[in-house]
């Protein structure tokens, strides 16, 4: 018999927030962390604001021992470190260390690029002939499951431990891979999600493809503008975000908080086909991702409350909302209400989908959905299909029952996960 899955742990690094409290705060205000990057104005980027969570060194302090974090450069471990530990202790779990593994749990934290940093700094050592000053954790900081094995040794985790990476797609597709892992019996808990390295070494070849925008370098907080029609390119971003998924009984047993389930999704490619290339959807592929996921789950189109999109602030917003409509069969004010947690925190990448995951959660567990921001000028596309009461600008305080998460990313790859309030 295939087993029930929940979420009873949830762990957040955001450019807006870091742990939970700070995140639900943040947004259900609207609250912005895009600021000006002094480093990106250095560098001369075109886009010069960014969405970067602050982590102090105290805070590193709680995570890693002195010794970790001698010679230590990769940001984006360190958020899903920090993302996963707390999600992990949110759960109630322990992290007294133990002789044996937890045989029963393990891990699928996804990432794009491990250790960017990192990587630089030992090319200029390696070209200045000094190899032998990279430190012995050179090589666990820069391979791509370096976040996972981090997180395994910390945890004593004795089930899978991996790492998944598939661009925007990766946090959602976390999800439910270790949704299917748990169903089937294989593992009793899966750490679940994803981390993106911060700054100009990871950023920088977004600029280039010139998807970022350069209007708003004087006013951070308005820069990430989706479904907006002043919206002129996404802003950049990092964090990470992870979540605790669970067998149910094994949940029950322990009396453990469970904030929701999971109840199911897809993952496909659109191929690179139909309109599809490496950096732009097909849409045949998004709108049967979608619809393939809720057949998977068993739930109707009418029967969601709310939908937590990608919604860039690029020119393809009107694309995805269309999408959407077509494949749900739903327009004007029958569409469920959309969000995009993009307009406060920019585009995480990697880390985007697991991010705006947590967020999808929070709003399901505490009854509210999240504000747009940044979009009091919405594109006509979009008001030409849904109505404009669809995109909530203020916190609507809401009990729901299904939230519905989606994640597409380049290489024509989707992803669409489905919440469900848990009874």
């Amino acid at each position: 018999m295939k087993k029930r899955v929940v979420i009873t742990g949830l762990g957040i690094v955001a450019p807006n927030g870091v742990g939970l409290d700070a995140f639900t705060y943040a947004i259900q205000n609207g609250i912005s962390g895009i600021k000006h990057d002094p480093e990106l104005e250095r560098l001369q980027f075109s886009c010069q604001i960014a969405g970067k969570p602050e982590i102090s060194d105290e805070l590193s302090s709680h995570y890693f021992t002195e010794l970790e974090l001698r010679n230590f450069n990769s940001s984006g471990i360190l958020y899903g470190v920090i993302a996963g530990m707390d999600a992990w202790q949110d759960a109630g779990l322990s992290l007294a260390i133990q002789n044996e593994p937890d045989w029963a749990s393990g891990t699928i934290f996804g990432t794009g690029t491990s250790g960017i940093d990192k990587f630089r700094e030992s090319i200029y050592k390696i070209d200045e002939f000094q190899t032998r000053r990279l430190g012995s954790t050179a090589v666990a900081q820069t391979m791509n499951s370096g976040v996972s094995a981090y997180l395994g040794g910390k945890l004593g985790l004795g089930n899978q431990v991996t790492t998944n990476s598939s661009a925007c797609t990766t946090g959602a597709e976390s999800i439910l891979m270790g949704y299917e892992r748990i169903k089937l019996g294989q593992a009793k808990r899966m750490l679940v999600g994803s981390t993106s390295d911060s700054g100009p070494y990871i950023w920088g070849g977004f600029d280039a493809m010139k998807v970022c925008t350069f209007k708003h370098n004087d006013t951070p907080e308005k820069g990430s503008r989706p479904m907006s029609a002043s919206a002129s390119g996404f802003v950049p971003g990092a964090g990470a975000g992870a979540l605790l998924l669970e067998e149910l009984e094994s949940a029950v047993a322990r009396g453990a908080k469970i904030y929701g389930e999971v109840i199911g999704g897809n993952i496909n490619s659109g191929g690179q086909r139909g309109g599809g290339t490496m950096t732009a959807p097909n849409a045949t592929a998004v709108k049967r991702c979608i619809t393939d996921a809720l057949a998977n789950a068993n739930v109707a189109p009418n029967a969601i409350d709310t939908i937590n999109g990608h919604l860039t602030a690029t020119s393809k917003d009107g694309l995805e909302i269309q999408n959407w409509s077509e494949a749900l069969k739903l327009s004007g004010k029958e569409f469920p209400y959309i969000n995009s947690l993009k307009s406060m925190v920019g585009h995480c990448l990697s880390a985007s989908g697991s991010v705006e995951s947590v967020a999808s959660v929070l709003q399901l567990y505490h009854g509210f959905i999240f504000p747009n921001i940044n979009c009091e000028d919405l594109h006509p596309d979009i008001t030409a299909i849904i109505d404009e009461n669809c995109i909530p600008q203020q916190v609507i305080k809401k009990e729901l029952n299904i939230v519905a998460k989606a994640s597409f990313g380049f290489g024509d790859v989707n992803a669409c996960v489905l919440f469900k309030k848990y009874n």
